[in-house]
């Protein structure tokens, strides 16, 4: 009786710890995270292989082009590509996979919309590093995939060299008089190419290496002695003493980018404490980023901070994560999982801006790929 007592007592502890939730934190709700966001992107493909609507769904952006939504339609597809890339395969997730890298590769390229308004580089930023990644996946190494995959390669990363600006980075504006070649660029757009731009190099896409090392010395500039990134280089740093965009409190995501880019271009001064110093101040000051999250207007939160930070934030940080040395790294993972996990959506997708599907795609594929980082 005894030990038919016990045994049906050890059998419900076993059904009830198989019925709990994992803990925020854990491996297995990342995975779990991991896999409604990617259900999501599979289950809300439309039948080109493309995401979401290229029209302008929002009175925010009616003061952009018709072909900047395009731009930023292009840019999250090529993230929406990348957390494939990086997902468990199943057969609909290679199908999906599939599509998204045919349509990324037959796509009509981004052009600038206005002559402010260069919003055509997100297409291209994203479309570079999607690439990038795409041929260094064995699954698209095959003679049927190889060269188209090239050549879309090399016409994303080529209109990023020739719209590089003359300080060395890129940017999505343009200042008067306006001309061919942009004038302006900013740190995160900048770090987030840069990585990429090495690849594409090594895989001949990019003939002038000095594209490259423009882009890092550009990052590297804007570094501020607190660990704060500027927003785009300028001679004197723009600080007022006050709250201001380049205050660590507005740098959150910045940071988090180009100590990533940086350490993966092999700049010797992005050490392991500069980046566990990055990685405390994004934690310590996250009420920054979660209050500005989904704010309908650009930079209205403390510290000029914008919804659209969040996910972009998140995701440099789970890469940043993964350059730590692999025992100091689950700590962070921990704290990283459950800021991201908290804010998906029951139908599995994220949004930090507006709810443009553009928007929702790129949330989206930004949370999967973080979450991913630390599996």
């Amino acid at each position: 009786m005894r030990r038919a007592l016990m045994a049906a007592l050890l059998a419900a502890a076993a059904a009830a710890q198989e019925a709990a939730p994992a803990q925020p934190g854990s491996r297995e709700a990342a995975q779990a995270g991991v896999d409604r966001a990617i259900a999501f992107l599979v289950g809300a493909q439309n039948p080109d292989g493309s995401w979401g609507s290229q029209s302008c769904e929002t009175t925010m952006e009616m003061s952009f082009s018709i072909e900047t939504h395009y731009a930023w339609s292009v840019a999250a597809h090529g993230l929406a590509t990348m957390a494939l890339l990086g997902a468990r395969e199943t057969p609909a997730r290679r199908a999906a996979l599939d599509q998204a890298v045919r349509w990324l590769c037959n796509c009509r390229m981004t052009m600038r919309g206005s002559n402010w308004d260069n919003d055509a580089v997100w297409g291209w930023l994203y479309g570079s590093v999607a690439m990038v990644d795409i041929a260094r996946d064995p699954r698209f190494a095959t003679d049927s995939w190889r060269a188209p995959v090239a050549q879309r390669g090399r016409e994303f990363v080529g209109w990023l060299a020739k719209n590089q600006e003359p300080l060395g980075g890129f940017g999505y504006y343009d200042d008067p008089p306006y001309t061919r070649r942009p004038k302006w660029g900013t740190s995160f757009s900048t770090a987030s190419v840069l990585p990429a731009l090495g690849l594409a190099q090594q895989l001949g896409w990019l003939e002038d290496g000095a594209t490259r090392d423009r882009a890092a010395g550009y990052v590297r500039r804007c570094r501020l002695p607190n660990g704060a990134y500027e927003y785009d280089l300028t001679p004197v740093p723009r600080m007022n003493g006050g709250e201001h965009i380049n205050d660590v409190k507005g740098s959150l995501g910045r940071i988090q980018a180009c100590n990533w880019a940086l350490r993966r271009s092999g700049d010797p001064g992005i050490t392991d404490a500069v980046i566990e110093q990055g990685l405390e101040q994004f934690f310590a000051n996250h009420r920054f980023l979660r209050i500005a999250r989904m704010r309908p207007i650009p930079h209205e939160a403390y510290y000029y901070n914008a919804g659209y930070f969040y996910f972009f934030g998140h995701y440099y940080c789970g890469l940043v994560i993964e350059l730590l040395p692999a025992e100091r790294r689950e700590r962070y993972r921990e704290q990283l999982r459950p800021k991201i996990l908290e804010t998906q959506r029951p139908d599995g997708s994220f949004c930090d801006f507006l709810g443009s599907s553009y928007m929702v795609t790129a949330s989206t594929a930004f949370a999967a790929l973080g979450l991913q980082a630390g599996l």
